[in-house]
């Protein structure tokens, strides 16, 4: 009876649903130099993350080697600068390409970028020892290649729009044979929303970009009429979701139904495989406010909900923002949350075991229908331009985004659309951003280089500094944004930024534990070469009361007899002796 009583029973013990396989996780990143690269790509994996994405520099973006001279200020700057088979070989060091799923955000030098990969999966596999031809084949993965969008938003074309076409006709039928698992064009709608697409113009100028790509390819000759299945089974899209829920799940469900239409009715695809709308998804950056950046956190989650909660439009490919993107450049925990954003629904939930939850629901029905009866009438304004090639060239889609994109900005000033912390229910206190709570500081009592006064008043120190000058951030700019003085008061000199090996001036009343008086023997500093000189500023009347002292200014010291425009700030000794 016992064992009677101990067993399961069969109601109790249901088996559940067989779950779908998880999204391909992604974070974007890029940074500094090919061996900074590596080692943030090679710590990744170990996180979770099952694919890369990587961020190249404008200077790689546009065709620009590092030392040329329009490069300068700007290398490793967005992303990671390649400009040879060197770096490509250093930014993929001890990842296997064969078996890793890479995204290359890059467009109108993607033909050099591919061949470079291609190459170092071959050499990386004669290394091994194993035969080159066998991992020719192998590579995953995606170039962006969208030259449409890059006249429309970004700007980082090389080449005119028909040239630019015929080099992406090229790519793509190449790598249906060579490369079969490589998708040469990932057609974007994403940089759209950002310039101020409508969702019906994201369908609309988006599917315009395909039609003339495949137009393009099957014109060309250079593949059968029976595999072009093939070509249409590797073109990938590249798709923003912003914070309107509805609107963006329902976008994304007319994206599917149109697509399968068009590949259908227009290129005579049978196979529903090859039919399916395949994309990837980073969701609205551009969303994500400065102010309050906390709120930033359940904007991500419900931009990622838009795109995998439903089944029938679920995306194949995710990539999250970390939290407060809009404040610099994120840490590596911040990158290890936006990536466990999306395992917790992925592995804990039970969304991958159901089929979808909006079908026959009237209301999305209706929505989707609205859309694709939208898009359907601005492709055929489009077609009757003669394309989308034409249609850029004309200025006609670059308008059409400039027009909405400034309706947008109108609502939101005038407060019909509601940004929250920006336009309504913002904290108008001064509240910056080294007064917000932080990771392991839940009273918000650290600055934003998570360092008390002593902790602070130590990387001042010269002979306590780190190699290579870096206090509390990279370089002089970290010391810029992680240094505060007494009271929470900034610490900047020249450009707002602290001069570098000075020590720190205590200002207004209380104690100065750990922080040093600069004494008259270094009021001459030097910042990146420059010769600084020690002025006073005028008397502080915010904080009266005892222990009162003038605040220091730092400005370059000109040459000895050379006179600055106006009346200088440092008077000359001269000047002094003579009583002026």
């Amino acid at each position: 009876m016992a064992d009677s009583i101990d067993a399961p029973t069969p109601a109790a013990e249901a088996a559940r649903p067989e779950r779908d396989r998880p999204r391909v996780m992604r974070t974007y990143a890029g940074h500094s130099s090919a061996a900074a690269s590596n080692e943030l790509y090679r710590r990744n994996p170990a996180k979770g993350q099952t694919g890369l994405s990587v961020a190249f520099d404008l200077p790689t973006q546009t065709g620009y080697d590092p030392d040329h001279v329009l490069s300068r200020g700007e290398v490793g700057k967005v992303g990671v600068p390649i400009s040879h088979i060197g770096d490509m070989r250093r930014l993929f060091d001890q990842i296997p390409l064969d078996e890793m799923n890479t995204s290359m955000t890059i467009n109108a030098v993607a033909m050099y970028m591919l061949a470079m990969y291609r190459v170092a999966a071959e050499e990386q596999a004669e290394a091994a020892g194993r035969d080159p031809a066998e991992v020719r084949a192998r590579p995953a993965g995606t170039t962006q290649n969208d030259i449409i969008k890059e006249y429309l938003s970004r700007g980082t074309y090389v080449f005119p729009p028909a040239p630019s076409m015929r080099l992406i006709t090229d790519m793509v039928t190449y790598t249906v044979n060579e490369i079969p698992k490589w998708n040469p064009i990932n057609i974007c709608s994403y940089h759209l929303q950002e310039a101020g697409a409508t969702p019906v113009r994201e369908i609309a100028y988006s599917m315009s970009t395909a039609l003339v790509v495949l137009d393009a390819v099957r014109d060309s000759g250079r593949v059968p009429e029976e595999e072009f299945g093939k070509v249409v089974a590797r073109i990938s899209f590249f798709v923003n979701a912003g914070v309107r829920f509805v609107e963006e799940m329902c976008k994304m469900r007319a994206f599917v139904e149109l697509w399968d239409e068009i590949c259908r009715e227009r290129y005579g695809v049978t196979d529903a495989k090859q039919r399916r709308f395949r994309y990837g998804v980073r969701v609205n950056s551009p969303g994500l406010t400065e102010a309050q950046p906390e709120n930033n956190v359940q904007r991500i989650v419900l931009e990622m909900l838009a795109v995998t909660l439903s089944k029938d439009a679920r995306a194949r490919a995710v990539q999250l923002p970390a939290w407060n993107e809009a404040l610099g450049l994120p840490r590596p925990w911040d990158q290890q949350w936006a990536l466990r954003l999306q395992q917790v629904p992925a592995f804990e939930s039970d969304l991958l075991e159901y089929d979808d939850l909006f079908a026959g629901s009237p209301v999305v029905e209706k929505k989707v229908a609205e859309l694709v009866e939208g898009a359907k009438a601005e492709i055929e304004r489009i077609r009757d331009m003669g394309g989308a090639v034409p249609a850029v060239e004309s200025g006609y889609m670059k308008n059409a985004l400039v027009a909405s994109h400034s309706l947008r900005r109108q609502r939101i000033e005038a407060g019909e659309d509601i940004v929250v912390g920006v336009n309504k229910f913002g904290d108008h206190r001064a509240q910056s951003a080294d007064r917000r709570p932080r990771h392991g500081d839940p009273d918000g009592r650290r600055g934003r280089g998570g360092q008390g006064h002593r902790g602070r008043a130590r990387r001042a120190h010269p002979a306590r500094r780190r190699p290579g000058g870096r206090q509390g951030g990279h370089g002089l700019a970290g010391a810029a944004q992680g240094d505060r003085g007494h009271h929470g008061q900034p610490l900047r000199g020249v450009h707002g930024l602290r001069p570098r090996g000075c020590h720190r001036r205590r200002v207004g009343p209380g104690p100065a534990r750990g922080l040093r008086r600069v004494p008259r023997t270094d009021r001459c500093l030097r910042l990146r070469g420059r010769r600084l000189r020690r002025v006073r500023g005028p008397r502080r009347s915010a904080r009266p009361g005892p222990g009162h002292q003038r605040r220091a200014r730092w400005q370059p010291a000109r040459a000895r007899g050379q006179a600055g425009p106006g009346r200088p700030l440092q008077r000359r000794r001269a000047d002094r002796g003579a009583g002026a």
